[in-house]
Protein backbone atom coordinates (compact mmCIF):
# COMPACT_ATOMS: atom_id res chain seq x y z
CA UNK A 1 0.00 0.00 0.00
CA UNK A 2 1.46 3.69 -0.96
CA UNK A 3 1.37 6.21 1.66
CA UNK A 4 0.97 9.81 0.92
CA UNK A 5 0.59 13.17 3.59
CA UNK A 6 -2.19 14.76 1.21
CA UNK A 7 -4.20 13.62 -2.31
CA UNK A 8 -5.64 15.48 -4.64
CA UNK A 9 -8.20 13.89 -6.51
CA UNK A 10 -8.00 15.95 -9.83
CA UNK A 11 -4.62 17.64 -11.05
CA UNK A 12 -6.92 20.54 -13.25
CA UNK A 13 -6.20 23.82 -12.31
CA UNK A 14 -7.57 24.10 -8.88
CA UNK A 15 -5.87 20.80 -7.70
CA UNK A 16 -2.61 21.73 -9.76
CA UNK A 17 -2.49 24.98 -7.67
CA UNK A 18 -2.57 23.89 -4.26
CA UNK A 19 -0.37 21.22 -5.27
CA UNK A 20 2.00 24.13 -6.35
CA UNK A 21 1.95 26.15 -3.55
CA UNK A 22 2.22 23.56 -1.00
CA UNK A 23 5.98 22.92 -2.94
CA UNK A 24 7.53 23.86 0.36
CA UNK A 25 5.45 22.59 2.96
CA UNK A 26 8.03 19.50 2.98
CA UNK A 27 4.43 17.26 2.72
CA UNK A 28 4.19 14.20 0.31
CA UNK A 29 1.43 15.09 -2.16
CA UNK A 30 -0.10 13.04 -4.92
CA UNK A 31 -2.30 13.90 -7.50
CA UNK A 32 -4.61 11.72 -9.68
CA UNK A 33 -6.03 12.75 -12.73
CA UNK A 34 -7.83 10.64 -15.05
CA UNK A 35 -6.68 12.21 -18.16
CA UNK A 36 -3.43 14.40 -19.40
CA UNK A 37 -3.72 17.78 -20.82
CA UNK A 38 -0.55 19.09 -23.19
CA UNK A 39 -0.39 23.17 -23.85
CA UNK A 40 -1.22 24.63 -27.04
CA UNK A 41 1.44 25.60 -29.34
CA UNK A 42 1.31 29.21 -29.87
CA UNK A 43 -0.09 28.78 -32.94
CA UNK A 44 -2.69 26.46 -32.30
CA UNK A 45 -6.96 27.30 -32.86
CA UNK A 46 -7.54 28.75 -29.71
CA UNK A 47 -9.19 26.61 -27.36
CA UNK A 48 -13.18 27.39 -26.81
CA UNK A 49 -12.92 27.23 -22.91
CA UNK A 50 -11.65 30.61 -21.58
CA UNK A 51 -11.20 32.06 -18.27
CA UNK A 52 -11.18 35.52 -17.47
CA UNK A 53 -8.38 35.72 -14.56
CA UNK A 54 -8.51 38.26 -11.96
CA UNK A 55 -5.65 40.37 -10.81
CA UNK A 56 -5.74 37.94 -7.79
CA UNK A 57 -5.59 34.49 -9.79
CA UNK A 58 -2.70 35.99 -11.46
CA UNK A 59 -0.89 36.59 -8.70
CA UNK A 60 -1.27 33.16 -7.63
CA UNK A 61 0.02 31.63 -10.34
CA UNK A 62 3.12 33.91 -10.37
CA UNK A 63 3.40 32.68 -6.81
CA UNK A 64 3.00 29.21 -7.91
CA UNK A 65 5.47 29.25 -10.59
CA UNK A 66 3.02 29.11 -13.45
CA UNK A 67 2.96 32.73 -15.15
CA UNK A 68 5.76 32.43 -17.16
CA UNK A 69 4.62 29.21 -18.76
CA UNK A 70 1.72 31.09 -19.92
CA UNK A 71 3.34 34.50 -20.98
CA UNK A 72 5.44 32.34 -23.18
CA UNK A 73 2.71 30.71 -25.10
CA UNK A 74 -0.27 33.07 -25.33
CA UNK A 75 -2.58 35.10 -22.94
CA UNK A 76 -4.14 38.73 -23.57
CA UNK A 77 -4.33 41.20 -20.86
CA UNK A 78 -7.63 43.40 -20.53
CA UNK A 79 -7.55 47.14 -19.78
CA UNK A 80 -11.21 47.80 -20.07
CA UNK A 81 -14.54 46.47 -19.28
CA UNK A 82 -18.31 47.79 -21.06
CA UNK A 83 -21.41 46.04 -19.70
CA UNK A 84 -24.94 47.69 -21.50
CA UNK A 85 -28.63 46.38 -20.87
CA UNK A 86 -30.46 45.42 -24.02
CA UNK A 87 -33.52 46.60 -23.03
CA UNK A 88 -32.57 50.30 -22.23
CA UNK A 89 -29.71 52.69 -22.77
CA UNK A 90 -27.89 51.55 -19.33
CA UNK A 91 -24.49 50.77 -19.45
CA UNK A 92 -21.87 51.01 -17.29
CA UNK A 93 -17.49 51.13 -18.58
CA UNK A 94 -14.95 51.12 -16.65
CA UNK A 95 -10.74 50.90 -16.65
CA UNK A 96 -7.37 49.75 -15.11
CA UNK A 97 -6.31 53.50 -15.58
CA UNK A 98 -9.10 55.01 -13.22
CA UNK A 99 -7.33 52.74 -10.84
CA UNK A 100 -3.37 53.30 -11.96
CA UNK A 101 -3.31 49.59 -12.82
CA UNK A 102 -1.76 48.24 -16.32
CA UNK A 103 -4.93 45.76 -16.45
CA UNK A 104 -8.14 44.58 -15.01
CA UNK A 105 -7.14 41.01 -15.91
CA UNK A 106 -6.09 38.16 -18.52
CA UNK A 107 -7.95 35.95 -20.78
CA UNK A 108 -6.33 32.61 -20.73
CA UNK A 109 -7.42 29.02 -22.23
CA UNK A 110 -8.30 27.04 -20.00
CA UNK A 111 -6.08 23.99 -21.37
CA UNK A 112 -3.40 26.07 -21.21
CA UNK A 113 -3.47 27.12 -17.57
CA UNK A 114 -4.14 23.70 -16.66
CA UNK A 115 -0.87 22.60 -18.39
CA UNK A 116 1.07 25.02 -16.91
CA UNK A 117 -0.29 24.74 -13.33
CA UNK A 118 0.49 21.22 -13.34
CA UNK A 119 3.73 21.42 -14.51
CA UNK A 120 5.08 24.03 -11.95
CA UNK A 121 3.21 21.56 -9.41
CA UNK A 122 5.55 18.57 -10.92
CA UNK A 123 8.55 20.29 -10.73
CA UNK A 124 8.28 20.14 -6.85
CA UNK A 125 10.36 17.23 -5.42
CA UNK A 126 8.04 16.49 -2.94
CA UNK A 127 4.62 16.02 -5.68
CA UNK A 128 3.36 13.51 -7.91
CA UNK A 129 1.21 13.03 -10.28
CA UNK A 130 -0.66 9.65 -11.19
CA UNK A 131 -1.88 9.78 -14.85
CA UNK A 132 -4.14 7.92 -16.01
CA UNK A 133 -5.70 7.38 -12.40
CA UNK A 134 -9.22 7.01 -11.29
CA UNK A 135 -10.65 6.82 -7.56
CA UNK A 136 -13.18 4.22 -7.36
CA UNK A 137 -13.39 3.39 -3.49
CA UNK A 138 -12.89 5.74 -0.11
CA UNK A 139 -13.01 4.12 2.96
CA UNK A 140 -12.20 6.21 6.79
CA UNK A 141 -9.96 4.49 8.81
CA UNK A 142 -9.07 4.96 12.37
CA UNK A 143 -6.03 7.82 11.33
CA UNK A 144 -6.49 8.23 7.75
CA UNK A 145 -8.13 7.50 4.49
CA UNK A 146 -7.85 4.50 2.11
CA UNK A 147 -8.61 5.14 -1.40
CA UNK A 148 -8.99 2.51 -4.16
CA UNK A 149 -7.78 3.01 -7.70
CA UNK A 150 -9.41 1.70 -10.55
CA UNK A 151 -6.27 -1.03 -11.52
CA UNK A 152 -6.81 -1.75 -7.56
CA UNK A 153 -4.17 -0.26 -6.07
CA UNK A 154 -4.62 1.27 -2.73
CA UNK A 155 -3.90 4.55 -1.25
CA UNK A 156 -3.26 5.27 2.24
CA UNK A 157 -3.84 9.36 3.29
CA UNK A 158 -4.15 11.75 6.10
CA UNK A 159 -5.57 14.08 3.96
CA UNK A 160 -8.18 14.13 1.02
CA UNK A 161 -8.63 16.63 -1.22
CA UNK A 162 -11.94 16.77 -3.82
CA UNK A 163 -10.46 18.96 -6.80
CA UNK A 164 -12.24 16.40 -9.02
CA UNK A 165 -15.16 19.06 -10.39
CA UNK A 166 -18.99 19.47 -10.33
CA UNK A 167 -19.31 15.52 -10.50
CA UNK A 168 -16.88 15.26 -7.79
CA UNK A 169 -16.30 11.65 -6.40
CA UNK A 170 -15.15 12.92 -3.29
CA UNK A 171 -18.11 14.59 -2.62
CA UNK A 172 -20.33 11.82 -3.36
CA UNK A 173 -18.22 8.83 -1.84
CA UNK A 174 -17.98 11.11 1.70
CA UNK A 175 -21.62 11.44 1.46
CA UNK A 176 -21.89 15.02 1.51
CA UNK A 177 -24.58 16.58 -0.02
CA UNK A 178 -25.16 19.37 -2.22
CA UNK A 179 -27.70 22.18 -3.25
CA UNK A 180 -28.46 22.69 -6.75
CA UNK A 181 -30.72 24.95 -9.05
CA UNK A 182 -31.43 24.42 -12.59
CA UNK A 183 -31.30 27.69 -14.54
CA UNK A 184 -32.84 25.94 -17.48
CA UNK A 185 -30.07 27.75 -19.85
CA UNK A 186 -27.08 26.53 -21.82
CA UNK A 187 -23.96 28.38 -22.46
CA UNK A 188 -22.70 28.45 -26.00
CA UNK A 189 -19.34 28.73 -26.47
CA UNK A 190 -16.79 29.17 -29.31
CA UNK A 191 -14.23 32.02 -30.87
CA UNK A 192 -15.15 34.35 -33.68
CA UNK A 193 -12.89 36.83 -35.91
CA UNK A 194 -14.47 40.42 -35.90
CA UNK A 195 -14.59 42.75 -38.52
CA UNK A 196 -12.89 45.69 -35.87
CA UNK A 197 -10.30 44.65 -33.36
CA UNK A 198 -11.66 44.18 -29.98
CA UNK A 199 -9.06 47.01 -28.39
CA UNK A 200 -8.48 44.86 -25.23
CA UNK A 201 -11.59 45.73 -23.41
CA UNK A 202 -14.02 42.91 -22.60
CA UNK A 203 -17.83 43.31 -23.26
CA UNK A 204 -20.98 42.18 -21.97
CA UNK A 205 -24.54 42.80 -23.14
CA UNK A 206 -27.29 41.70 -20.80
CA UNK A 207 -30.57 40.21 -22.61
CA UNK A 208 -33.87 38.85 -21.00
CA UNK A 209 -32.74 35.43 -22.23
CA UNK A 210 -28.75 35.24 -21.15
CA UNK A 211 -25.59 37.25 -20.91
CA UNK A 212 -23.76 37.68 -24.22
CA UNK A 213 -19.92 38.35 -23.35
CA UNK A 214 -17.00 39.11 -26.20
CA UNK A 215 -13.89 38.27 -24.19
CA UNK A 216 -10.78 39.58 -26.33
CA UNK A 217 -7.88 37.39 -27.35
CA UNK A 218 -4.75 37.45 -28.37
CA UNK A 219 -3.13 35.56 -31.44
CA UNK A 220 0.95 35.42 -31.14
CA UNK A 221 1.09 37.57 -34.26
CA UNK A 222 -0.10 40.24 -32.58
CA UNK A 223 -3.90 39.97 -33.91
CA UNK A 224 -6.57 41.07 -31.83
CA UNK A 225 -9.61 40.53 -34.06
CA UNK A 226 -10.45 37.34 -32.25
CA UNK A 227 -12.73 37.04 -29.10
CA UNK A 228 -14.25 33.82 -27.21
CA UNK A 229 -18.02 34.38 -26.67
CA UNK A 230 -20.24 33.01 -24.35
CA UNK A 231 -23.85 33.30 -25.10
CA UNK A 232 -25.97 32.14 -22.29
CA UNK A 233 -29.61 31.19 -23.38
CA UNK A 234 -32.72 29.47 -22.57
CA UNK A 235 -32.51 26.15 -23.52
CA UNK A 236 -34.92 26.33 -26.44
CA UNK A 237 -33.21 29.16 -28.13
CA UNK A 238 -30.22 27.50 -27.35
CA UNK A 239 -30.91 24.23 -29.09
CA UNK A 240 -32.16 26.34 -32.25
CA UNK A 241 -28.60 28.30 -32.12
CA UNK A 242 -26.54 25.05 -32.26
CA UNK A 243 -28.46 23.79 -35.37
CA UNK A 244 -27.78 27.16 -37.48
CA UNK A 245 -25.25 26.28 -39.89
CA UNK A 246 -22.37 28.83 -39.49
CA UNK A 247 -23.01 31.41 -42.18
CA UNK A 248 -26.63 31.93 -40.36
CA UNK A 249 -25.08 31.40 -36.48
CA UNK A 250 -23.19 34.67 -37.34
CA UNK A 251 -25.46 36.73 -38.30
CA UNK A 252 -27.56 35.88 -35.25
CA UNK A 253 -24.85 36.65 -33.45
CA UNK A 254 -23.81 39.88 -34.47
CA UNK A 255 -27.09 41.03 -34.42
CA UNK A 256 -27.54 40.16 -30.47
CA UNK A 257 -24.54 41.79 -29.79
CA UNK A 258 -25.47 45.16 -31.56
CA UNK A 259 -22.76 44.81 -34.31
CA UNK A 260 -20.30 46.44 -32.05
CA UNK A 261 -17.38 44.91 -32.93
CA UNK A 262 -18.58 45.03 -36.86
CA UNK A 263 -19.45 41.51 -38.72
CA UNK A 264 -18.77 38.76 -37.73
CA UNK A 265 -16.36 37.06 -40.00
CA UNK A 266 -15.42 33.74 -39.05
CA UNK A 267 -16.62 31.55 -36.29
CA UNK A 268 -15.00 28.10 -35.17
CA UNK A 269 -16.97 25.16 -33.61
CA UNK A 270 -19.74 25.46 -31.03
CA UNK A 271 -19.86 23.77 -27.65
CA UNK A 272 -22.53 24.27 -25.06
CA UNK A 273 -22.93 23.39 -21.55
CA UNK A 274 -25.98 23.61 -19.13
CA UNK A 275 -25.89 26.21 -16.56
CA UNK A 276 -26.70 24.91 -12.79
CA UNK A 277 -25.84 26.67 -9.84
CA UNK A 278 -24.30 23.87 -7.11
CA UNK A 279 -23.19 24.28 -3.74
CA UNK A 280 -21.73 21.89 -0.95
CA UNK A 281 -23.66 21.55 2.32
CA UNK A 282 -20.08 21.09 3.69
CA UNK A 283 -16.73 21.87 2.47
CA UNK A 284 -15.00 19.55 4.95
CA UNK A 285 -15.47 16.35 6.59
CA UNK A 286 -12.59 14.98 9.11
CA UNK A 287 -9.55 14.53 6.55
CA UNK A 288 -11.14 15.49 3.61
CA UNK A 289 -11.37 18.94 1.96
CA UNK A 290 -13.51 19.97 -1.40
CA UNK A 291 -12.49 23.03 -3.62
CA UNK A 292 -13.29 24.58 -6.99
CA UNK A 293 -16.27 23.07 -8.63
CA UNK A 294 -16.32 19.73 -6.24
CA UNK A 295 -17.73 22.44 -3.51
CA UNK A 296 -19.45 24.98 -5.84
CA UNK A 297 -20.80 26.55 -9.22
CA UNK A 298 -21.88 29.70 -10.58
CA UNK A 299 -23.57 31.27 -13.65
CA UNK A 300 -20.55 32.41 -16.29
CA UNK A 301 -22.37 35.90 -16.38
CA UNK A 302 -19.41 37.74 -14.11
CA UNK A 303 -16.72 34.92 -14.94
CA UNK A 304 -16.11 34.09 -11.50
CA UNK A 305 -16.02 30.44 -11.38
CA UNK A 306 -12.04 29.72 -12.24
CA UNK A 307 -11.39 32.34 -9.94
CA UNK A 308 -13.12 31.03 -6.74
CA UNK A 309 -11.47 27.75 -7.34
CA UNK A 310 -7.97 29.22 -7.58
CA UNK A 311 -8.99 31.02 -4.38
CA UNK A 312 -10.35 27.98 -2.60
CA UNK A 313 -7.19 25.98 -3.44
CA UNK A 314 -4.68 28.90 -2.25
CA UNK A 315 -6.73 29.77 1.36
CA UNK A 316 -6.40 25.45 2.29
CA UNK A 317 -2.59 25.98 1.62
CA UNK A 318 -2.58 29.23 3.43
CA UNK A 319 -4.26 26.96 6.27
CA UNK A 320 -2.00 24.05 6.55
CA UNK A 321 1.25 26.09 5.73
CA UNK A 322 -0.11 27.99 9.31
CA UNK A 323 -0.74 24.86 10.52
CA UNK A 324 2.80 23.48 9.85
CA UNK A 325 4.59 26.75 10.94
CA UNK A 326 2.79 26.57 14.55
CA UNK A 327 3.23 22.95 14.90
CA UNK A 328 -0.31 21.99 14.92
CA UNK A 329 -1.92 18.79 13.16
CA UNK A 330 -2.87 20.57 9.51
CA UNK A 331 -4.73 17.75 9.17
CA UNK A 332 -7.38 18.50 11.91
CA UNK A 333 -10.58 19.13 11.69
CA UNK A 334 -9.95 22.98 12.95
CA UNK A 335 -7.26 23.17 10.38
CA UNK A 336 -10.03 22.23 7.84
CA UNK A 337 -12.71 24.64 9.82
CA UNK A 338 -10.66 27.71 9.25
CA UNK A 339 -10.59 26.74 5.65
CA UNK A 340 -14.06 26.69 5.47
CA UNK A 341 -15.34 29.52 7.17
CA UNK A 342 -12.77 31.75 5.03
CA UNK A 343 -14.13 30.27 1.75
CA UNK A 344 -18.00 29.02 2.05
CA UNK A 345 -19.50 32.47 3.09
CA UNK A 346 -18.15 33.86 0.32
CA UNK A 347 -18.75 31.74 -2.62
CA UNK A 348 -22.09 31.73 -1.28
CA UNK A 349 -22.70 35.46 -1.61
CA UNK A 350 -20.80 35.29 -5.26
CA UNK A 351 -23.50 32.54 -6.39
CA UNK A 352 -26.59 34.29 -4.75
CA UNK A 353 -25.25 37.44 -6.42
CA UNK A 354 -25.38 35.60 -9.94
CA UNK A 355 -28.12 34.08 -9.83
CA UNK A 356 -29.78 37.58 -8.12
CA UNK A 357 -28.15 39.22 -11.81
CA UNK A 358 -29.53 36.61 -13.60
CA UNK A 359 -33.03 36.95 -12.64
CA UNK A 360 -32.88 41.01 -12.36
CA UNK A 361 -31.49 40.65 -16.22
CA UNK A 362 -34.74 38.61 -17.23
CA UNK A 363 -37.80 40.31 -15.87
CA UNK A 364 -39.18 42.52 -18.81
CA UNK A 365 -41.08 44.51 -15.45
CA UNK A 366 -40.94 48.03 -16.45
CA UNK A 367 -40.17 49.35 -13.16
CA UNK A 368 -37.18 46.90 -12.92
CA UNK A 369 -36.15 47.49 -16.41
CA UNK A 370 -36.07 51.48 -15.45
CA UNK A 371 -34.21 50.41 -12.11
CA UNK A 372 -31.49 48.63 -14.00
CA UNK A 373 -30.85 51.27 -16.30
CA UNK A 374 -30.73 53.89 -13.90
CA UNK A 375 -28.26 51.97 -11.53
CA UNK A 376 -25.71 51.62 -14.90
CA UNK A 377 -26.34 55.00 -15.50
CA UNK A 378 -25.60 55.92 -11.94
CA UNK A 379 -22.50 53.64 -11.80
CA UNK A 380 -20.90 55.07 -15.15
CA UNK A 381 -21.21 58.99 -14.33
CA UNK A 382 -19.42 58.80 -10.42
CA UNK A 383 -16.11 57.80 -10.32
CA UNK A 384 -15.71 56.26 -6.74
CA UNK A 385 -18.84 53.59 -8.38
CA UNK A 386 -16.13 53.01 -11.44
CA UNK A 387 -13.45 52.49 -9.35
CA UNK A 388 -15.06 49.94 -7.44
CA UNK A 389 -15.94 47.78 -9.61
CA UNK A 390 -13.04 47.76 -11.25
CA UNK A 391 -11.44 46.55 -7.74
CA UNK A 392 -14.12 44.05 -7.44
CA UNK A 393 -13.57 42.86 -11.70
CA UNK A 394 -10.16 42.51 -10.40
CA UNK A 395 -10.46 40.52 -7.07
CA UNK A 396 -8.49 42.60 -5.12
CA UNK A 397 -11.05 43.06 -2.40
CA UNK A 398 -12.11 40.73 0.65
CA UNK A 399 -10.41 38.07 2.24
CA UNK A 400 -7.48 37.64 0.12
CA UNK A 401 -4.82 34.80 0.90
CA UNK A 402 -1.36 36.69 0.87
CA UNK A 403 -0.06 34.81 -2.41
CA UNK A 404 -3.65 36.74 -4.13
CA UNK A 405 -2.02 39.93 -2.82
CA UNK A 406 1.32 40.03 -3.94
CA UNK A 407 4.04 38.03 -5.87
Amino acid sequence: MKNADIVIVGAGMVGSLLAALLKDSGLNILMLERSAVTAPAKDDAFEPRVSALTRASENLLRHAGAWEKVESLRACPYTEMTVWDADGSGRVQFSAGELGETHLGVLVENRLLQAALTEAATRAPNVELRCPAQMIELERLPDAWQLVLADGEKIRARLVIGADGAQSAVRQLTGIACTETDYGQRAIVTTVRTEKPHGFMARQRFMSTGPLAFLPLQGHDGDTHCCSIVWSQDETEAQRLLALDDEAFRRELGFAFEHTLGRIEWSDTRYSFPLRARHATDYVREGIALIGDAAHAVHPLAGQGVNLGLLDAAVLAEEILRAIERHIPWWSENTLARYSRRRRAHNALILNSMTGFRQLFASHNPLLVLARNAGLAATSRLLPLRQEFARVAMGLTGDLPAAARSV
